[in-house]
């Protein structure tokens, strides 16, 4: 698709807009060998554009992704023992990596991108993006277990975790279901939070992080983010941060 040559440029990181306009202007842009001019359309991915004799690399196109995760792999870019990774799950020319992680037993909705930035304003504590899961547990939890897991629970590794928003959303005498929301990013937490008050997971999977659920979307499958949800993700980490 054609672009703008100072827009190209800009994207690539070589200088703002108006710089770059200026570059052109002294002669220092070529493109496929040939003097550049002002307001010239160029096609990054097939042209040859340099400065000053330094080719121009097209800047990457940024990814953002949702997927639903199933259980049986493992969120990381690389397998070290030889598991299943989530990215052999998604298709893209870009190198992506997941924006936090599931461990390998929990499904859900997992994000992957390859913009650093956005990725840190989603798993960063201090941005306090909510994670959404429901879990289905043994047993049936007392009132007073509910309570712990709303006010904080003390870890194995002596944390007590932040207070996280808890219901019930149905079960029996074998077994529990809750939907716990939490805005922090433990390893394991919503395993650890449970086990720690009697009532260990025996299924987990997120459902929601900030403004983006899963839905519909099946196990196994992935869609792109829109610019909505993208925008909004970084509006609910940072809204905060702006008071």
């Amino acid at each position: 698709m054609a672009e703008r040559l100072q827009k190209v440029l800009a994207h690539a990181g070589l200088a703002s807009r108006r710089a770059a306009e200026d570059l052109i202007a002294a002669g220092a842009v070529t493109v496929n060998g040939r003097r550049a001019v002002l307001g010239q359309s160029v096609e990054p991915d097939v042209d040859r554009i340099e400065v000053n004799g330094q080719l121009i690399e097209p800047a990457v196109p940024l990814v953002y992704i949702a997927l639903n995760k199933p259980t049986g792999y493992v969120s990381t870019a690389r397998s070290t023992r030889g598991e299943q990774t989530v990215l052999e799950l998604v298709d893209v020319p870009q190198r992506i990596f997941p924006v936090g992680r599931l461990d390998r037993e929990t499904s859900g909705l997992l994000l992957l991108s390859n913009d650093g930035a956005w990725g840190n304003l989603v798993t960063h504590p201090r941005y306090g993006v909510e994670k959404e899961y429901v879990a289905r547990v043994r047993g049936v939890p007392s009132s007073d277990a509910v309570r712990r897991l709303r006010l904080g629970v003390r870890l194995p590794d002596g944390e007590v975790t932040a207070p996280a928003m808890v219901r019930r959303v149905g079960g029996t005498r074998e077994g529990t279901t809750l939907d716990i929301t939490v805005a922090e990013g433990k390893k394991r937490q919503i395993r650890l939070m449970l086990a720690a008050v009697g009532h260990p997971v025996t299924d987990l999977t997120r459902v929601r992080i900030g403004n983006i659920r899963l839905d519909a979307l099946p196990v196994g499958e992935w869609r792109r983010l829109t610019a909505e949800e993208v925008g909004g993700l970084r509006d609910v980490a940072t809204r905060d941060q702006q008071h």
